[in-house]
């Protein structure tokens, strides 16, 4: 097993907060990641919408895959959403895309769409690589 798949058993386990609120890490390939939000009652505000702390998180979590690729334990050192549309339909899905790879510094570009493929979110995720490389027993 590539340690991408190992990477993506890891995130999508039963028992993380994001696999909790119904996010799935779907695809991580080169320095990219791709993942869906089912959108449940739970994941709505009083509005009947997408909460945006659920799309901060499916775009956090997609974009934190995608910098792991670095090779380097990775942390959010800041983010930003821009909120452009209702969260609605069955999912979201969100695409993670480099915006600026340094030493250790990786800064990511995500797009969150519906169902229809309307996009709703767009952030700039920024990370931190820490010095320690990427390991079997890393906890995500």
């Amino acid at each position: 097993m590539d340690s991408y798949s190992k990477l993506l058993e890891r995130v999508n386990a039963p028992g993380h907060f994001a696999s909790s609120i119904g996010i799935v890490v779907t695809r991580i390939e080169g320095r990219e990641a791709e993942g869906r939000m089912e959108i449940r009652p739970d994941s709505l505000n009083p509005m009947g919408i997408v909460h945006g702390g659920a799309m901060n998180t499916l775009a956090d979590t997609v974009a934190g895959c995608a910098a792991f690729t670095s090779g380097h334990v990775c942390v959010t050192l800041d983010c930003s959403m821009q909120y452009l549309a209702p969260g609605t339909g069955r999912y979201l899905h969100c695409i993670a895309t480099p915006k600026k790879l340094g030493k250790t510094i990786l800064v990511y570009d995500t797009t969150l769409t519906n169902d229809r493929g309307q996009v709703v979110a767009t952030g700039i995720y920024t990370f931190f690589a820490k010095s320690q490389p990427v390991e079997e027993n890393t906890v995500f």
